[in-house]
């Protein structure tokens, strides 16, 4: 099967694409630096004879037509993951913009399979505690889930007009080869390196990327229709710094505040960083987010598939960002 793959140099893109090889498929990426491919999949043992580029943006009609010309399936998981405020704009563009432009390019091309890789932050809003298959788009104020909500609104309409849409719904991610380095793969090493000392108290819904892969495997070689929950668990923030703690064999002093307290933090955050050169890692929407505590349903579809050990996620991610000279050999001494 010949799979049309957008945003397949990063996290995801590049876990899913490494999936269908290793499942024999061919893959055709659409990219904006053909130089980006084997940066992306060398590191995952991706076999590049069965990989295409096709140079250009996922918001180019043009380019977006070339890209599904003869594709049995179409994955869009272009998107910007960020908390960060000044990448607002470029959300908007490619989380919202893109998926438009994919999905109609991928009708029109007569695919026989399309997958549009959504989130669980798509779901968000004001008293929304926990998602599940008939929980509509959210109404988050944060840009990161709002553009998600918008994308996911998009995939539902070209679903409800008969298309072949699928949708991908992942949790937060983690696990090795990071292509560019994340907010979650981010704050893992923030946490570890200690310099995140206080956190709110809530929870996060945390997958792997890896079994997130898998889903979309599954999802393109088979038949089910409508929406599905990428692989993952409702992980106390307490339980995230402990695992850390774990995994690194490093103390952590780290403080547990309610939302309450850490919010104003985060939003002064997110008036400063406009003009500080550094990122801050304390944005508001990553608060709001984990004081939200959001929890996918039990009952929620994953198509059976089950999420492999947080505290294996952990470890192979730190592993990673030693190899990688992320972090430095100390921080990776596990407890025993």
């Amino acid at each position: 099967m010949l799979v049309t793959l957008t945003g397949g140099t990063g996290f995801v893109g590049a876990h899913t694409t490494a999936a269908l090889v290793r499942a024999g498929h061919h893959v055709r990426l659409l990219v904006r630096d053909p130089t980006a491919v084997p940066t992306a999949l060398d590191p995952l043992g991706v076999d590049l004879s069965a990989v295409d580029a096709e140079v250009g943006d996922a918001t180019d009609e043009a380019a977006a037509t070339r890209a599904v010309r003869g594709a049995d399936a179409v994955l869009h998981a272009a998107a910007v993951y960020s908390f960060d405020r000044r990448r607002r704009a470029e959300m908007l563009r490619v989380n919202t913009r893109a998926t438009e432009v994919v999905l109609s390019a991928a009708r029109r091309s007569g695919a026989a399979r399309i997958v549009h890789v959504s989130s669980t932050a798509a779901l968000f809003g004001p008293g929304v505690r926990v998602v599940d298959d008939h929980t509509p788009p959210g109404a988050s104020r944060e840009p990161y889930a709002a553009t998600k909500s918008a994308s996911e609104a998009i995939a539902g309409a070209h679903q409800r007009a008969g298309a072949p849409v699928v949708i991908s719904r992942p949790p937060a991610l983690l696990g090795p080869h990071d292509p560019k380095t994340g907010d979650q793969t981010r704050r893992l090493r923030d946490t570890v390196r200690g310099i995140m000392p206080v956190w709110p108290s809530g929870a996060l819904q945390i997958g792997d990327v890896r079994d997130t892969a898998r889903l979309h495997t599954t999802l393109l070689e088979g038949r089910a229709g409508g929406a599905h929950f990428g692989p993952g668990r409702l992980i106390t923030t307490p339980e995230y710094v402990a695992e850390a703690r774990r995994a690194s064999g490093r103390p952590l002093p780290t403080v547990f505040l309610p939302a309450a307290l850490v919010t104003p933090v985060g939003r002064l955050v997110d008036l400063l960083q406009p003009f500080w050169p550094w990122h801050i890692p304390a944005a508001h929407g990553a608060i709001t987010t984990a004081a939200a505590s959001v929890s996918v349903a039990p009952a929620a579809s994953t198509l059976g598939l089950t999420p492999r050990p947080f505290a294996d996620t952990v470890a192979d991610t730190l592993d990673w960002l030693v190899a990688t000279d992320q972090l430095h050999p100390r921080t990776r001494t596990p407890v025993t």
